[in-house]
């Protein structure tokens, strides 16, 4: 008899970690490594909300919180979704966990039996689908084109939508993409859903305030306020506070839902990190003046990193509306050889190649379930991104 469970056989390894890990190895042996895998800041935590945290320790607030939360940044997330998003919820429908990852979990756990359907538009999240699978629940992938951004159409939704669809798993601005939804766009999604009622929404709102030029971003239930009945809008201070550490998610929806993911919490690893909590609380009610200076930094990387890959031979990268990444195809490169003889059948080859020749370290694309392409974290200094374009550029004129 096995000892491990049935579960595991279902489920990947985190290949944004892996190729992390690939590459802090290489570096410990001496290789002159560029890591471009990791989707984190570079920007330190803000000064006031390390400052915050530093008071909640020296107050004392080193107990156990509840399960869902302090009260306090309950009602800063209910504050924040009114301010920002125009979605009214009492404080008790909303949730902190440990970082987003742990919401989407709670949700999928709570609401997921056996032969339930999940909808997940490709390229995806790489957690996404390994959550649902340990789940019970089954996913739905819909590939979508380089043509169209990378972005879910709405008749490609309705086409994967069965009986058996529980949840449409959206996320905007995307992981790996970077491509963002205008309200025109998400609007004739929820078209579609409202023609589905059964079908819920799990909207992975993580990279809301990392936009460009004029994008304006909404959520779901913002564009269609009868859905949000059935969404849950997920959200943390990771991305936009560079608090990717302190490990905080949260989550407003239905109470009768936000109970059974604070139960399941409840049984798994309780309330969240106390001092965390409190540097949230000040980083979701504190001053705002850093968000517009850290997405003008990485605008101006998005647009060295798209400029010069597609001056790459053979590569082709759209411009993202959002996030910090871009997801070019390699396409133009399958079948070629590269400069140790390998020919190059798959992404994944081509970005173990180019780790191989050039000690660049990106994602490849069918990890994220579609390609091929690779992602590109641009979370980092525009000296290091403009060496390793020059480092990819030089790699594919190198391919014969």
């Amino acid at each position: 008899m096995a000892f491990l469970a049935d579960a595991l056989s279902r489920v990947k390894p985190s290949a944004t970690i892996a190729v992390s890990q690939k590459a802090r190895e290489l570096k410990a042996k001496g290789r002159d490594v560029i890591g471009l895998g990791a989707g984190e800041p570079d920007f330190d935590t803000p000064d006031n909300i390390k400052a915050a945290a530093i008071e909640a320790i020296k107050r004392g607030e080193t107990k156990y919180t509840p399960v869902a939360g302090i009260p306090e940044l309950r009602k800063a997330i209910a504050a924040k979704f009114k301010r920002e998003n125009n979605l009214d919820y009492d404080w008790q429908q909303t949730i902190v966990g440990t970082g987003g990852k742990q919401i989407l979990f709670n949700a999928f756990m709570a609401t997921l039996n056996p032969g339930d359907e999940v909808v997940i538009p490709a390229p995806y999240w790489v957690s996404y689908p390994e959550m649902v699978s340990i789940c019970g629940g089954s996913p739905v992938f819909v590939p979508t084109t380089i043509e169209n951004n990378f972005k879910l159409q709405p008749a490609d939704l309705e086409a994967a939508i069965t009986p058996k669809t529980k949840w449409l798993m959206f996320n905007s601005p995307s992981n790996p993409s970077g491509a963002a939804y205008s309200e025109a766009e998400l609007k004739a999604l929820t078209d579609v859903l409202m023609k589905h009622p059964h079908v819920w929404v799990l909207s992975d709102d993580m990279y809301e305030h990392l936009t460009y030029g004029d994008f304006v971003f909404t959520s779901p239930a913002q564009v269609e306020p009868a859905l949000k009945e059935r969404t849950l809008t997920m959200n943390g201070v990771s991305k936009s506070y560079a608090m990717t550490g302190w490990r905080i998610g949260y989550a407003a929806g239905p109470l009768e839902l936000i109970k059974a993911m604070d139960m399941i919490q409840g049984q798994q690893t309780s309330g969240a990190c106390s001092i965390a909590q409190w540097a949230a609380v000040e980083a979701l009610n504190g001053t705002q003046e850093f968000i517009p200076a850290n997405k003008e930094v990485f605008r101006g990387r998005r647009d060295l990193v798209v400029s010069m890959l597609n001056q790459a031979k053979g590569l082709q990268c759209p411009t993202p509306e959002g996030a910090f990444y871009v997801y070019p195809s390699c396409a133009d490169a399958i079948g070629k050889t590269a400069p140790s003889g390998k020919v190059i059948e798959t992404d994944e080859d081509f970005v173990t190649e180019l780790l191989e020749t050039e000690g660049v370290a990106v994602v490849h694309g069918s990890a994220f379930g579609l390609g091929p392409n690779f992602r590109i974290s641009y979370a980092t200094s525009e000296a290091l991104l403009e060496d390793a374009c020059t480092r990819i550029q030089r790699f594919c004129a190198a391919l014969r």
